[in-house]
């Protein structure tokens, strides 16, 4: 009898113990979901963070986990992939959404898929080669690096440009697309009979630091424009840069075509000191009309533009609702460019007043080297706003 009790006692806890575990690790029902996002820092590239914290304030912390990169993230690449392990662990996070994709990303999905192949990874802006990043992630979201070739020469040409200053350093141009961004803007510029000017700056992520790299900038342009003249048009492939960029251009009378990661949100409000009220958090249309009147007060109409599009912040937030719609059964498979075009079509009713008048095309990306399609790998390029 005593030894029938043991038997019964044990298969008890045996029972209570595989319970726990399948509460612990197995949490598959339809209202058991987190999405993890990790983005850059306020000092990286405040959009992408303040978009990911909009989306937390909407979902609450039961729903949306968040975790950020390193400012000196090349240095750091140990923390990066702990920031994304720590979201990981979590059994109930389903998706991870990652903006930008900075060089690291790879590996720390490839260091998740060894314990939770299941969490589907979508990754904004990604800053390593086409070719490896469309393997790890599920999918990842572009902007038309190629596209704006020659579309970005072709606006500063239209705001009076004879002249086109490229700012960039080593690191950013070892990625393929900035790097065949740059021989576009080159070949454009001289079907238009501008000057292309290959400008060095400090990589943020070196000594020299974000502040470093600032500085370097608001000292430079001056310096370009006494040698090139005011139509001179500025762009640079770093965010922490565009501030300080667009102070200097509109301090000198100079052309700011689009910032590198372009958006109304990018740059301008801080270069102009625009302080957005809670209440405007997120109003495109606001911001577009303080920027309007900001850049019409130091006499630069017509000589600075960007896309009506927040492309990161829309990474961010379409991401999340793809990811939900993932979960919850809604695409077909981890890669639905469908509904992928609708999450994009939604945030763009819901934060542009004139959505209708907004073009903007979503397509695969074809390596025209190899003629390999990326079909998860999608390319996002929109006409642009004056200012």
């Amino acid at each position: 009898m005593f030894k029938k009790g043991v038997v019964l006692l044990l298969s008890l806890l045996m029972i209570v113990s595989l319970a726990a575990c399948g509460d612990k690790t197995a949490s598959n029902g339809p209202d058991n979901w987190k999405i993890g996002i990790m983005t850059g820092t306020v000092s990286q590239n405040e959009e992408e963070y303040r978009a990911a914290q909009e989306v937390l304030e909407n979902y609450g912390e039961d729903r949306i986990v968040l975790q950020t990169y390193p400012d000196q993230f090349m240095k750091e690449q140990e923390t990066v992939m702990a920031n994304v392990m720590t979201m990981a662990a979590d059994p109930d996070v389903k998706a991870i959404v990652i903006v930008q994709g900075i060089p690291g990303t790879s590996a720390a999905i490839d260091k998740v898929r060894e314990t939770r192949e299941d969490i589907l990874f979508i990754v904004g802006t990604a800053g390593e080669d086409p070719q490896m990043i469309s393997k790890k992630a599920d999918v990842v979201f572009q902007m038309d690096e190629l596209g704006m070739g020659p579309a970005i020469p072709e606006q500063a040409k239209k705001q009076g440009a004879e002249v086109f200053v490229h700012y960039s350093f080593p690191r950013h141009m070892s990625y393929a697309l900035l790097a065949a961004r740059k021989e576009l803007f080159k070949a454009r510029c001289e079907e238009l009979g501008m000057e292309f000017v290959d400008a060095t700056a400090p990589d943020p992520t070196s000594d020299a630091g974000v502040s470093g790299a600032q500085q370097f900038i608001l000292e430079d342009v001056p310096r370009k424009v006494a040698e090139y003249g005011k139509n001179t048009a500025f762009f640079s492939t770093n965010c922490s840069m565009q501030e300080p960029l667009i102070k200097a251009a509109l301090e000198e009378g100079a052309i700011y075509p689009q910032p590198c990661c372009p958006s109304p949100f990018h740059g301008f409000p801080g270069a102009l000191g625009i302080e957005i009220p809670n209440d405007k958090k997120g109003d495109i249309d606001y911001v577009v009309s303080e920027i309007t009147d900001k850049v019409a007060e130091k006499g630069g109409t017509g000589r600075f533009s960007t896309w009506p599009v927040p492309m990161n912040m829309m990474f961010v937030d379409a991401g999340v609702e793809y990811a939900k719609a993932y979960i919850q059964g809604e695409t077909d498979g981890k890669l639905d460019v469908d509904v992928i075009k609708d999450k994009f079509t939604s945030y763009v009713e819901n934060h542009v007043e004139s959505a209708e008048d907004i073009n903007m095309t979503v397509v695969s990306y074809l390596d025209e080297n190899t003629d390999t399609e990326y079909e998860n790998y999608l390319l996002v390029l929109s006409d642009f706003i004056d200012f």
